[in-house]
C-alpha cells in the first residue's frame, strides 16, 4: 500500500490546510446525534443523583427508579424533548449537505488523523452508534489505498493475482494503520510472495460475533468476484481482528461456505485468544461507582465500554459466548471452545516486553496489552488451548503490542511462513 500524499509545506504558497476542511457534512450530522445523546444522558445521570440523594433523606421520588416527580420531572422531560427537536432539525439539514462534501480522493495526511479518530471512537462505542444509525458509525468493507475496493479498476491496472491477502486490524485502528513506521506488511507480501492484498475496515465495537458472520459472508462475495480464479487464500489479523477472524471461518464452516476451502494460512499477531486483562479491570470502575447512592448513577458513563471492547474480557468468538448476559456483570468464562479451523496452516506470533522468556514472564508479561500465553492461545483447560504447532509459533522479545506491525523481524517471519511449501 502506498503512502498516502502529504500537505507540501511549500515555503512560497503553501498554506498548511486546516483540519476543520476535512470534515463532511455527515461528521457534522455525527457529532450533532452524539451533542444530542450526551446531553439527554447527562440529564439523566442529574436526574438520578437527585433522586438518590432524596432517597437517602426518606422523600418519595417518581413512578421509575431514578425518575423526579412533579415539576422537576417535568423539567428534565423537556430538557430531553427539546433536544430531541434540536437534533431532528440538524439532522435533516446537514443531510441535505452531504452529497456536496463527500471526497473521492485518496486520503491526505489530515484525513489519516480523521479516520484514526472515527476508528478509535468506533472501537468505544461502535455498537451505540450502529444502534442509532449515527453517521460516524463504521461499515464493513473491503479497501485499498484508503478508498473502497474497486474491482473493475484493479482487474483493469492487472493487479490482480490469484493469491488473495486479507488483513484484519485490530481494535479502535482502521485499514490505514496497516502502515507503520513506513513499514505495511500487506505490501511486503504482495512483493516477496505475489499476494494481492486487501484491508479489512470494520467497526470494533460490534460484538466479535457479529463481525465474524459480516466478515464470512463479505469474504464470500469477493472470491466470487474476484477478477482471476482465487487459487489461495490468506488471512493476517492483528489484535482484536484475530478473534474476527477466527469467528468467521467458525460462521463459514457451519454455513458451508465456499471460502473457507481456499483458505491456506491464517496468521494471528498478538491476538488475545483467551482475553486481555486491560478490560477485566474495567469492570472494577463498574462495581465501585455502583457502591454508593450518590455514585450509582455516574456508572452508566463507565459503561460507556463498547461490546467489542467487552467481549475483550475472555476472548469472545461466538455470539452464544455473550447473548442473554449482562456483559457489565463479572462472569466466569463461560465460553464454548472453538478449535482452530482443520486443513489451514495457523500461525501465531507473539510478543513479550519482557527480555527473555521465563514462567514469570509468560504469565504476567505480555506486549502492554495481551499475555503472552493469550497471544499463543494457551490455556490452563486443555479443552481450551488452541493448540499451535511449534514450528507456527513466534516469541519476539521487548517488543509492544503495536510495534508487531511494522517490525522487520516480524515481516520476515511471516514470509518464511506463507512461503509456497
Amino acid at each position: 500500500m502506498s503512502t498516502p500524499p502529504r500537505p507540501r509545506a511549500d515555503a512560497a504558497n503553501a498554506a498548511k490546510p486546516h483540519p476543520l476542511r476535512q470534515l463532511r457534512a455527515s461528521d457534522l450530522r455525527g457529532v450533532a446525534r452524539l451533542a444530542t445523546q450526551a446531553t439527554t444522558g447527562i440529564s439523566r445521570v442529574a436526574e438520578g443523583v437527585h433522586q438518590s440523594v432524596l432517597g437517602t433523606l426518606g422523600l418519595p421520588g417518581g413512578a421509575q427508579p431514578g425518575q423526579a416527580r412533579g415539576l422537576t420531572g417535568l423539567v428534565y422531560q423537556s430538557i430531553r424533548g427539546v433536544t430531541r427537536l434540536v437534533d431532528a432539525g440538524l439532522q435533516a439539514g446537514l443531510a441535505r449537505l452531504e452529497p456536496f462534501f463527500e471526497p473521492d480522493a485518496p486520503p491526505t495526511a489530515v484525513q489519516w488523523e480523521r479516520e484514526a479518530v472515527l476508528a478509535a471512537l468506533n472501537g468505544v462505542m461502535g455498537d451505540r452508534l450502529q444502534r442509532d444509525d449515527n453517521p460516524l458509525c463504521t461499515r464493513m468493507g473491503f479497501y485499498r489505498d484508503g478508498l473502497p475496493l474497486d474491482l473493475p479498476a484493479l482487474a483493469a491496472s492487472g493487479g490482480a493475482t490469484g493469491k488473495l491477502l486479507v488483513l484484519v486490524h485490530g481494535l479502535c485502528m482502521n485499514d490505514l494503520q496497516w502502515l507503520h513506521q513506513g513499514h505495511d506488511h500487506g505490501a511486503h507480501l504482495a512483493q516477496a510472495l505475489g499476494y494481492t492484498p486487501v484491508y479489512l475496515r470494520y467497526n470494533t465495537g460490534l460484538h466479535t460475533s457479529a463481525n465474524g458472520a459480516e466478515l464470512a459472508a463479505q469474504l464470500e462475495s469477493l472470491v466470487a468476484a474476484w477478477p482471476v480464479p482465487v487459487k489461495e487464500v490468506a488471512v493476517l489479523a492483528h489484535s482484536m481482528g484475530g478473534l474476527v477472524a477466527r469467528s468467521a471461518c467458525h460462521q463459514a464452516a457451519a454455513a458451508g461456505q465456499g471460502w473457507l476451502a481456499l483458505l491456506r494460512h491464517l496468521v494471528f499477531l498478538g491476538t488475545p485468544h483467551h482475553g486481555a486483562p486491560l478490560e477485566r479491570a474495567g469492570h472494577w470502575v463498574d462495581t465501585l461507582l455502583g457502591s454508593t447512592p450518590y455514585s450509582r448513577p455516574f456508572a452508566k458513563l463507565a459503561q460507556l465500554r463498547s461490546a467489542g471492547i467487552t467481549d475483550l474480557r475472555h476472548g469472545h468468538v461466538l455470539e452464544a459466548d455473550w447473548q442473554g448476559r449482562d456483559r457489565f456483570v463479572r462472569h466466569p468464562d463461560r465460553r464454548t471452545p472453538v478449535p482452530l479451523p482443520e486443513g489451514v496452516a495457523c500461525h501465531a506470533v507473539a510478543a513479550t516486553l519482557a527480555a527473555r522468556r521465563s514462567p514469570a514472564a509468560e504469565r504476567l508479561v505480555g506486549d502492554g496489552l495481551v499475555p503472552l500465553h493469550s497471544a499463543l492461545g494457551i490455556h490452563d483447560d486443555a479443552k481450551r488451548t488452541l493448540g499451535f504447532a511449534k514450528s507456527r509459533q513466534a516469541v519476539f522479545h521487548r517488543m509492544g503490542h503495536l510495534a508487531l506491525l511494522g517490525d522487520a523481524g516480524v515481516a520476515q517471519q511471516l514470509e518464511q511462513w506463507l512461503q509456497p511449501a
